[in-house]
């Protein structure tokens, strides 16, 4: 089979650089998802293979094209979700992805995948949005932007966030401290999230005068939630009653955000899960929107969606 070339000269030694990623990573990573060779010799990158090789190379390249002129860096998520979205004829629509704010490095946040941004569009639109998929999909990391968005540009007053305490293989009992130190480990991923985009000097403050409120689902229990984004994490936790009781907590312009992974549960086995059966109860009903996310959209270290494809193979 004969071989094609072809050349990209790239704008600047910037964009070279940016594309070829350190130790030419990303471009050691195109070629193997294209099946091509690639040499960049200063701004020209040579492209060899097949016809249909070097097309499919060229296009993820093209793809690529809003991070690497723009001087931004390229992650290996990065071109995967491209390389994804090109193979679903979805490649205008992934290249087309709202920046939706800067975290605390100045770095742009932006949805990686074309199923993120879908989700994020669902939680600018509807009232109440479930995020449902495996660990490393954005799930809880893209609701905390939309929220602290939303509430630095006066959509809410307030941004609630919540998860259910359920132990996953240790006692919550052992933990040392009062309440608020034991329910503290479980809110942990909430506060990783907030920390990147807001000061943590500012957060006790906001804390203190109701602004940001953290708290175990079971504080939510009669209460009516006004002028507020809620996110209810790790959803998969709650029994179904517990879900009932937090989706009817959704107050006069509110917003409410529900994630979750299904395969993780870690209720007793006689519980059923609250995000199963509302995936059944909410389906069609309007002003609700549902997001499910799968291995592709894993956008954590690249072994996690490895891991996470592992492991369906092994349940199926």
């Amino acid at each position: 089979m004969m071989e094609d070339y072809q050349i990209i000269n790239l704008p600047t030694p910037s964009s070279a650089i940016r594309l070829a990623g350190s130790k030419e990573e990303n471009l050691k990573l195109i070629a193997s998802l294209t099946d091509t060779k690639l040499v960049l010799r200063g701004q020209e990158l040579l492209i060899s293979g097949t016809e249909a090789a070097v097309k499919l190379c060229q296009d993820l390249v093209y793809g690529l094209k809003p991070l690497w002129s723009q001087d931004r860096a390229i992650a290996s998520v990065d071109i995967v979700a491209a390389k994804q979205a090109i193979d679903q004829n979805l490649r205008d629509e992934w290249s087309d992805r709202p920046t939706m704010m800067r975290n605390r490095r100045g770095d742009m946040i932006q949805p990686r995948t074309f199923k993120q941004k879908q989700y994020v569009q669902f939680m600018e639109t509807y009232d109440l949005t479930f995020g449902i998929g495996p660990a490393g999909t954005g799930k809880t990391y893209l609701a905390a932007v939309t929220a602290v968005k939303a509430l630095q540009s006066n959509q809410f007053e307030r941004l609630i966030l919540t998860r259910p305490a359920v132990e996953a293989g240790e006692k919550l009992g052992f933990l040392p401290g009062d309440l608020q130190q034991k329910i503290s480990p479980y809110l942990r991923p909430l506060y990783d999230a907030l920390h990147e985009l807001i000061d943590p000097d500012k957060i006790p403050a906001m804390m203190e005068r109701g602004i940001i409120e953290l708290a175990p689902l079971a504080y939510m229990r009669g209460r009516t939630l006004n002028n507020a984004f809620i996110i209810v994490d790790e959803a998969q936790n709650t029994t179904p009653a517990q879900m009932k009781m937090v989706l009817t907590r959704l107050g006069f312009n509110s917003r409410m955000v529900v994630t979750g992974d299904i395969t993780q549960i870690d209720l007793p086995s006689h519980q059923h899960s609250g995000l199963i059966n509302v995936k059944n109860i909410l389906a069609g009903v309007e002003g609700v929107a549902f997001s499910y996310f799968n291995k592709s959209d894993v956008v954590r270290h690249p072994l996690v969606q490895r891991i996470v494809a592992a492991y369906e193979s092994d349940e199926t």
